[in-house]
């Protein structure tokens, strides 16, 4: 079988400019990304809608990832990702301007979040797979471990963008503005980006059938489980961050916040950049099956710990809330790279859409199970509920790294 991927970045002409425009779309495209999550708990009051519901909206936008992700990513094994990742940036744009004039209720705003979400299954894993074909080589982990924690700079960014806009235009105006973060990418990948040939001959047809065949690798399905439980606490912490806080804030006694809810949640995701590099990094050097249990299994449990501090001081709040959401992107890179490290090129594209299907399905189940918890153990004012529905956040952590970490004890750091 033979395979157009690129020499490695000694020799790979212009490697930090592609690491660099790539990083640049993917924050860009990103602006709609935590629209709806700032604005959850305005809506859910305007629409008169539960707990619940408004968590099935946020979910609404991993289901619709989740769909589009193992066709787009896996298609990439056959053609040049950046054809896909265009097309997925204008899908994008328009889902969130679909939103800003059409939304009016749970089943509409469900609808374009949805689509919003397919937006991104066609921008992010293929983006992905769009600089990997082109920067190969030994600094490849490291080039991943940027682009992914660009992520957290992407949903920052959205955070920051939301909320100012909130306080100065009404919040459909709001969503109409971020429509043209992922116009912009769309553009600078057109004219920033080169196109490549065939990617691969041998491949045929037969690549979406076959994209769940690579969970036989023992390895790749460890990464699959691994991201499903990380993205499940990772979504669902992101979806209703800026709720809590705007919980916590009336809850406190101690003083008036100088942060604004969006504020300080976009300082938060902030933290998770270098911290998910840093992670790779470490896992790199420590080995990646001992690192990622322990980590994983220190998210699982500071998600209680941050889900009960709504009534300490708000300042004591938001500081167990960024220990929280440090310890959850620790293993963010540290995953991806792994699964890339591990796969074969040629089914790589493959992989990454199996990979993302099961963590942003996970990111689906998320908002809509915290809501759940929220409704069904006291309601959105009551603090002993927000302390359940942010546990249940952490539990897959648990299970998963508790596996993780027996394994690592029982073969002492032989798996690799």
């Amino acid at each position: 079988m033979t395979n157009s991927t690129p020499v490695g970045p000694a020799s790979t002409p212009g490697a930090f400019r592609i690491v660099g425009l790539m990083c640049l779309a993917e924050a860009l495209g990103m602006t709609g990304f935590a629209a709806y999550p700032a604005f959850l708990a305005l809506l859910r009051d305007t629409w008169g809608i539960s707990n619940s519901e408004a968590g099935f909206i946020g979910g609404a936008y991993f289901a619709g990832y989740m769909t589009a992700v193992p066709f787009l990513s896996a298609l990439t094994d056959r053609i040049d990702a950046r054809r896909i990742y265009i097309g997925s940036c204008l899908l994008a744009a328009l889902s969130n301007l679909g939103f800003a004039f059409m939304a009016q209720g749970v089943v509409s705003a469900a609808l374009f979040q949805a689509l919003a979400g397919a937006g991104l299954g066609g921008t992010y894993m293929p983006g992905l797979k769009a600089l990997t074909d082109r920067v190969a080589g030994p600094r490849q982990s490291r080039y991943i471990s940027f682009y992914t924690a660009t992520f957290g700079v992407g949903t920052s960014l959205s955070l920051l963008l939301a909320g100012w806009l909130g306080r100065m235009v009404p919040w459909h105006s709001a969503f109409g503005m971020l429509a043209a973060g992922p116009a912009v990418a769309a553009i600078l990948v057109f004219c920033g980006l080169h196109p490549l040939g065939p990617i691969a001959s041998g491949v045929g047809r037969q690549g979406l059938r076959r994209s769940f065949a690579v969970l036989r690798e023992r390895a790749v399905l460890g990464y699959v489980l691994r991201y499903a439980a990380h993205c499940f606490e990772l979504f669902g912490l992101r979806s209703w961050m800026v709720a809590f806080i705007l919980f916590a804030y009336g809850s406190t006694r101690a003083g008036n916040p100088v942060l604004g809810a969006t504020e300080a949640a976009a300082l938060i995701n902030f933290l998770g950049i270098p911290v998910s590099i840093l992670g790779n990094e470490t896992a790199m050097h420590l080995g990646r099956a001992r690192y990622i249990p322990w980590v994983m299994m220190a998210s699982g449990l500071l998600a209680w710990a941050a889900g009960f501090s709504s009534t300490w001081p708000w300042w004591g709040m938001l500081v167990v809330l960024a220990f929280y959401f440090i310890a959850v992107m620790s293993d963010s890179a540290a995953l991806t790279a792994g699964l890339v490290e591990t796969t074969p090129v040629h089914v790589r594209g493959a992989a990454m859409a199996v990979y993302s299907f099961a963590g942003f399905g996970a990111g689906f189940l998320a908002p809509l199970v915290f809501g759940a918890v929220l409704d069904v153990s006291g309601g959105k004012a009551d603090s002993f509920a927000w302390g359940l529905a942010f546990g249940s956040l952490g539990i897959g952590c648990l299970v998963v790294s508790g596996g993780g970490a027996l394994l690592c004890w029982f073969h002492r750091g032989k798996i690799k």
